[in-house]
Order: C-alpha cells, then structure tokens, then sequence
C-alpha cells in the first residue's frame, strides 16, 4: 500500500528540534546529544510515535531513539511532541539497514521492533527486520546485555523471526503467541496503535525476546 504523501513534512522534519539530521555524525556520541550517561533503547519502525513516547515518559531515566523512514509518518509524532515534548527522546528519519554507520559498538541497551513490515515476498527475506541480516546488525550495536523486543500479529513473519534467532546464533530468552493473555510477558505491555487496532479485532499478539548467544 503506498502511503500519502503529506506536502510539507520533510520541511517540519528538517526544521524540528527533535529530529537529529545527520545522525552517522552522532555515532559513538549519542550520550553528548542527551547531556548524560542514562542506557539508550532504540525503536526501529516507530510509526506515529505511541508506543515510544509512553515509554519516554514512563521511564526518564532512559534515553530513546524512534527511527522512521517514511516522513508523511514521523511527522504526527512530531505534533505529538509539540504538544508534549520530552527530553529524553529524539528522532530519525532513515532506513534502519544504515543502524551500524549512527550507532557504535555496544551503544545500544535495547531494540523494539513492533508490527514490522512482513515483506511477504522470499526474495526480499533479507529486508525483514528480523532478518539474520539485521541480526548481525544489531549485534554490532547491542551492549553485552541488551536484547531484541520484537512483537506482530503476522503469524507467518513469527515463525519467520522465530527461526532467524536461531539462524543468528542468538538464544530465545522467552516468547508467546498470545501476549495479551500471557501474565508474564504482558506485565507492563505498552501499545502501539497498530497493536490496538488488530488486538480489537480479535487477533492474537505475537511476542519474541532475543539475546545474543555467547560461547
């Protein structure tokens, strides 16, 4: 489906305080960029902002960064902080296969990945998200502990990423195929809005948490 097109939302992106625009000249400077030494937790995919926003504001002793590549989207999370900014967040408007030239080695705590395209298509596999290919990516980024938070309701991109972890040669710390309904794993659960629409109509949530595997 091809998104509309907003006139104007390149130029409220480029004249936003939020949004960094040069991010690979940030890379192994995130800190200085914050004003502080606070983990940073990285969404990739973020959408009109929801679920990273209510996170920013829930936890202030973190640091967030909401990477989106399409404008005419990242732009309704611009207004949303217009009306209420927090300095904990900032934004990027890039494609997430450049994440190793903007973040350095272990300067990433954490990485959501929520509803990611399913590039339904096996030629285009490698572009999924939850990818090897990406996993390789977020391991040059990940710090020693940090994790991967990955959650759809495409049953056939689960099973997808479920596979890849192992492909990867990262562990499974835990998953479920109804997270709404799993008390462990729903504990504390933030929503995006498109969790919200499909859990409305009845589909289940998938879930996955992946760490690196060390030998």
């Amino acid at each position: 489906m091809r998104l509309r097109n907003i006139p104007g939302a390149d130029e409220a992106i480029a004249d936003s305080p939020h949004c960094i625009q040069e991010p690979m000249a940030e890379k192994g400077r995130w800190h200085l960029i914050f004003g502080n030494e606070n983990p940073i937790h990285i969404e990739i995919g973020m959408g009109k902002g929801q679920f990273i926003m209510k996170l920013a504001k829930e936890h202030p002793d973190i640091n967030y960064i909401g990477i989106e590549r399409y404008s005419s989207v990242l732009l309704r999370a611009l207004q949303k902080m217009e009306i209420e900014p927090l300095p904990n967040i900032r934004f990027l408007c890039m494609d997430a296969s450049i994440i190793t030239e903007v973040f350095d080695k272990e300067e990433v705590a954490k990485i959501y990945l929520n509803f990611s395209d399913p590039w339904p298509k096996e030629r285009h596999a490698k572009r999924r998200l939850t990818s090897r290919q990406f996993f390789e990516r977020y391991d040059k980024i990940l710090a020693g502990n940090g994790v991967v938070e990955f959650k759809t309701d495409n049953d056939d991109l689960f099973a997808f990423s479920m596979e890849e972890v192992a492909e990867a040669g990262w562990t499974l710390d835990a998953h479920t195929f109804d997270l709404h309904h799993d008390p462990v794993l729903n504990e504390g659960n933030v929503m995006t809005e498109y969790e919200e629409k499909f859990s409305s109509l009845g589909h289940p949530i998938h879930k996955l948490i992946a760490r690196r595997s060390f030998s």
